[in-house]
């Protein structure tokens, strides 16, 4: 596929992605990922690429790797992939506060990461699980020497230990190998009730194009690293969580506006009821929306019968046999 694009590495049977060229916008990505979790968005996602799931049945984690400094990656598997048009810069923010407000006792795994920026966010479980994994590129380029490195097992060809642009891209690999590793360790944070959000934002790749040239061979093997390091990892989360993870990856040659952000928490954000408005009026629906319907439509559903069979059984009534009061005053009329 030519250009910029969106493929679904891995994904469950009951999170059905259409295989076809439909476009997808970069700003829409969070409300897709939103959606393959089963929460609710403020605006509907028009985009056929995605069906309608079960409502009781959503993935126990969703995985997306940001991919930039190249328009494809020659993926050996994956479930489909999508054109990419106005690839905006994008975070998960919006989808991750909606993890920790919903499950904020089961303190889901969230985890925001890139590497070449040295910006890490983590929330939940994450925080205990995480705290190993390295973090600055001085702490990376560390554990590309120490044992269990990739080093000793990626086919290194023309690129080199010593170079700044090929050390950075190594780095990343090495992180999601140690992610990987990390999650083995601590299986059973794949097998609570709150879903896990992960997203990686890898920029190794640009740093090779901008250094060596995208036609350079430098770039062509670690385009082809990449891919298949991206395919085992996916394999990997998809079979930690009992194949039940979403599994994205992102490919984009260049942002059209710098990706920039001011470092801060998302429990410290401000909850805006609607910044968009002047007269800061309220969404007219919120994240909770889908479970009020619910709760309503089966309420009104369970009332509404009792109604009828209360009313069945009120109209074939034997006043004289079936009511106490009718039968007592019978008696009484008797007597008298």
């Amino acid at each position: 596929m030519v250009g910029d694009s969106l493929t679904i590495l891995q994904a469950p049977e009951y999170v059905s992605f259409q295989k076809g060229d439909w476009p997808i916008s970069g700003e829409k990505i969070p409300d897709m990922v939103a959606l393959t979790m089963g929460f609710s968005v403020q605006e509907d996602l028009s985009w056929p690429g995605l069906r309608a799931g079960p409502l009781f049945q959503r993935p126990r984690a969703n995985v997306l790797v940001v991919v930039r400094g190249v328009d494809s990656l020659a993926l050996p598997q994956s479930v489909a992939s999508y054109p990419l048009e106005n690839p905006v810069p994008f975070t998960l923010d919006s989808v991750a506060e909606t993890v920790h407000t919903l499950f904020a006792e089961d303190t889901p795994v969230v985890l925001q990461l890139a590497p070449s920026e040295e910006r890490l966010y983590m929330l939940g479980k994450a925080n205990a699980v995480f705290e190993d994994l390295p973090v600055t590129l001085q702490q990376i380029r560390a554990r590309l020497s120490q044992d269990g490195s990739v080093l000793a097992s990626l086919p290194l060809n023309s690129l080199s230990r010593n170079a700044e642009a090929d050390l950075l891209f190594l780095s990343e690999v090495q992180v999601l190998h140690d992610i990987t590793a990390l999650l083995q360790r601590h299986r059973h944070l794949a097998k609570d009730h709150s879903p896990d959000l992960y997203s990686l934002e890898l920029s190794g790749l640009e740093e090779l194009g901008r250094r060596y040239g995208q036609d350079s061979s430098q770039y062509q093997d670690a385009t082809a690293i990449l891919a298949n390091v991206l395919q085992k990892f996916g394999e990997d989360l998809f079979g930690l969580y009992g194949d039940s993870a979403v599994v994205e990856v992102v490919t984009v040659k260049n942002f059209e506006v710098p990706l920039t952000r001011k470092s801060r928490s998302i429990l410290e954000s401000k909850q805006i009821s609607n910044p968009g408005s002047p007269y800061n009026l309220a969404y007219k629906y919120n994240f909770e929306y889908a479970v009020i319907f619910n709760i309503v439509l089966w309420l009104m559903i369970i009332l509404a019968l009792a109604v009828i069979v209360i009313s069945y059984n009120l109209w074939n009534m034997d006043p004289g046999y079936d009511s106490i009061i009718y039968r007592m005053t019978n008696q009484k009329i008797r007597l008298d």
